[in-house]
């Protein structure tokens, strides 16, 4: 079964200009794009020919995938509109894409440009290509646009550098997950693995439901356990930044009030909760204008005319070049 072209869009307010120049100035592009770590326009051997490029994506452990292809800008009969084709190919063995195109299209909307983008590409590896593709290659890469695509719309929009932007991303997501990690953690092992090493005694002489300890402490551990699931998934909520302040504080003063011998030990309530405390606030800090892959549609509205502009095929051989 073929598989659909990814697609993404993105309202911006910026203008058509600036908004092509960060897209087709290839030391702009690179610097907001996760896509590509380099692009390099080649030498034009004339002015009607398509520029040619070259592109490089860091992959990790020192690998890279590198390839070619080339873009042009045909000619639209609307002043508003503008549009940008390519088509790319890599030869390197270990890339899963062998050849793909696709387009660009910037449309004046309003006071600002939408900014959409349509490409499809073909595998290597036979089958177990087409399945990597299909189970998780094809979304992380629709997902890697659509956060590019928003990250873009910050720097535009708020003049926030790109490299800024995902320093502050890096620092949020550090912190959402060392938040999650830990409250599953405490949920987990103290509380409904071994209750019996410290964790039921202090809830003993805390307690006033005599009988029912180990049932409440279960139940602790579940809800810090749905508290940590739930503070992965609604990381960008303040509510839930507050509520999870708030059982914080709820889980560390009962245990200093009625066991203050607690804080004498190397590792204790304050040890864990205010650290905590201060991953949430840093995680409220830097949510502030982190891209969100959620914001762009990712499906054409079918109300819109046309989908694929006349001419350009997104299952042609890119080898083949563009038409």
């Amino acid at each position: 079964m073929r598989q659909k072209p990814i697609y993404v869009e993105l309202d911006m307010k910026t203008t058509l200009p600036e908004l092509w120049e960060h897209t087709q100035n290839p030391q702009l592009h690179e610097r907001w794009d996760l896509r590509f770590s380099e692009i390099r326009y080649l030498p034009r051997t004339g002015a009607q020919e398509p520029q040619s490029f070259q592109y490089k994506t860091r992959i990790g452990f020192g690998l890279s995938v590198a390839g070619t292809g080339k873009t042009f800008t045909p000619r639209l009969q609307k002043t508003s509109e503008k549009l940008s084709v390519l088509a790319f190919d890599s030869k390197q063995p270990i890339s899963l894409i062998r050849e793909g195109s696709g387009f660009w299209k910037y449309v004046q909307n309003g006071s600002g440009i939408s900014f959409l983008t349509v490409f499809d590409y073909r595998t290597r590896f036979g089958l177990a290509g087409r399945l990597l593709d299909r189970l998780v290659f094809r979304p992380l890469f629709g997902y890697a646009t659509a956060w590019s695509f928003d990250r873009l719309r910050i720097w535009l929009e708020h003049r926030i550098p790109p490299a800024v932007i995902a320093e502050r991303a890096l620092v949020h997501y550090a912190c959402v997950l060392a938040l999650a990690l830990l409250w599953c953690y405490q949920g987990l092992v103290p509380k409904l693995m071994f209750p019996e090493a410290g964790e039921l005694t202090l809830l003993r002489r805390v307690s006033w439901i005599g009988g029912n300890e180990l049932g409440m402490l279960r139940l602790l551990g579940c809800a810090e356990i749905v508290i940590g699931i739930l503070s992965a998934f609604l990381h960008r909520s303040g509510l839930m930044a507050a509520l999870q302040a708030a059982a914080l504080l709820l889980l560390t003063l009962p245990a200093l009030l009625f066991a203050p011998e607690l804080l004498r030990a190397p590792f204790n309530p304050v040890t864990l909760a205010v650290p905590m405390l201060g991953f949430i606030a840093i995680a409220r800090l830097t949510c502030r204008h982190l891209p969100d892959a959620g914001r762009c549609k990712r499906k054409p509205e079918k109300r819109k005319k046309g989908g694929i502009p006349h001419g350009i095929d997104l299952r042609a051989d890119a080898r083949s070049g563009l038409r």
